[in-house]
């Protein structure tokens, strides 16, 4: 991986290079791998936007992944709740997900309210520069409300 910043606590671990490369990865699939993270509020479409663009990209002979905030909370975040700290985790172990399946040569859509710009950019300067697209789906609160499918608006207007 490129701009490996480690901060592993362990001594007893050490970074393997592998003869098959990201670029190489890229090379075979005939397309570079990137992250395409979607961010926004709840209801503002980010799940929906970051499908469509996957099937557009399947279509064109692709190697796409969506990694969607709901899907990841059931098995890779699944121990962890919605304050401060546990959405700062989590979109570490989502940007950490999303580096893997880039050096596989994936390009990977993320859909995530992920609230906090400082969370986001500690992913950006992760990576190497032009291989994080953030796209912010801005819809106003009152969209966002009539789409609420979780009932989060709902339950929050009423306390």
């Amino acid at each position: 991986m490129t701009n490996k910043k480690s901060s592993i606590k362990s001594p007893n671990t050490t970074y393997h290079n592998a003869t098959v490369t990201r670029e190489r990865r890229n090379q075979l699939n005939r397309h570079k791998s990137v992250i395409i993270w979607f961010t926004g509020l709840s209801g503002s479409g980010k799940s929906t936007l970051a499908h469509s663009v996957e099937e557009e990209l399947y279509k064109l002979n692709c190697r796409t992944f969506v990694l969607d905030g709901d899907n990841v909370r059931h098995g890779l975040s699944s121990d962890l709740f919605f304050n401060d700290n546990d959405r700062k985790e989590n979109v570490r172990r989502i940007g950490e997900a999303a580096k893997l399946m880039l050096e596989a040569g994936t390009i990977v859509m993320t859909a995530f309210i992920s609230p906090f710009r400082k969370d986001r950019d500690l992913v950006r300067q992760s990576l190497p520069q032009d291989d994080f697209i953030e796209i912010y789906c801005k819809a106003s609160l009152s969209t966002c409300e009539s789409r609420d499918v979780k009932g989060l608006y709902k339950r929050a207007r009423t306390g």
